[in-house]
């Protein structure tokens, strides 16, 4: 009876999406896509951000180590042993390399020589006069006399601070004396000072000034001055 009055019709099960319901998919599918957008478009800063800190970190390792490099071999001598003194062997030479600046407080500059002598000549030539100093955002090499050169390039990155802190210790070599030192003496007995650099970098990136590093590092110097003799 009821099948008689309300008769089926093929597909009155079957209806389409109404407009509510496609809007609702496609907010839902537009928020998706952007949350999917956000977490690339983070993805990618943080990368960058990565990159960049990475490429300054290696910027200012590369100028420490060459910092570094050079530092450890202020003062060295071709004729050390002309500054050994020995009995019965006369006066004792003076390494003319020695120098070294800063001597006691820290600076953003250091001066320094070492022998690049095959045979030496107890001179310091123009070629033996190295340092290193901070100008204008950048760090500059020294490689010989009035001879400066960027060691980092002020287009990249800009160098905030450089300092150099000297170190030095004092040691008593009386112990190695034969005889006993006259009361009074200026120069019995031998003192032997030994030497050490404590550098400070800091640097920021000009693409992006955000991203600042620091890097510290410390370097013995390989040639230490005695001062001094024993009695003769």
């Amino acid at each position: 009876m009821n099948a008689a009055r309300y008769p089926s019709r093929p597909g009155a099960a079957q209806r389409g999406l109404s407009l509510v319901e496609l809007l609702v998919g496609v907010a839902i599918a537009l928020f998706i896509a952007a949350a999917a957008g956000t977490l690339f478009a983070g993805n990618l800063r943080e990368n960058r951000q990565l990159l960049l800190e990475a490429r300054l970190m290696q910027d200012l390792r590369t100028a420490a180590d060459i910092a570094t490099r050079d530092l450890r071999r202020a003062g060295y001598w071709a004729g050390a042993t002309d500054g050994v003194w020995a009995a019965g062997a006369g006066g004792v030479a003076a390494n003319p390399h020695v120098a070294l600046a800063p001597g006691s407080a820290a600076s953003d500059a250091a001066s320094f020589r070492y022998s690049r002598d095959a045979t030496e000549n107890n001179v310091v030539d123009s070629n033996e006069q190295f340092g290193f100093r901070l100008r204008n955002g950048a760090i500059e090499l020294q490689l010989g006399a009035g001879n400066w050169q960027a060691l980092t390039d002020a287009g990249t990155l800009t160098i905030t601070a450089f300092d150099v802190t000297p170190t030095v210790q004092d040691i008593d070599l009386g112990a190695f004396c034969a005889t006993p030192c006259p009361a009074g003496s200026a120069t019995c007995p031998p003192h032997q000072q030994v030497r050490s650099l404590a550098l400070l970098i800091n640097g920021r990136l000009v693409a992006d000034p955000s991203v600042t590093r620091s890097l510290r590092s410390t370097v013995r110097l390989r040639n230490d001055p005695v001062a001094g003799a024993c009695a003769g």
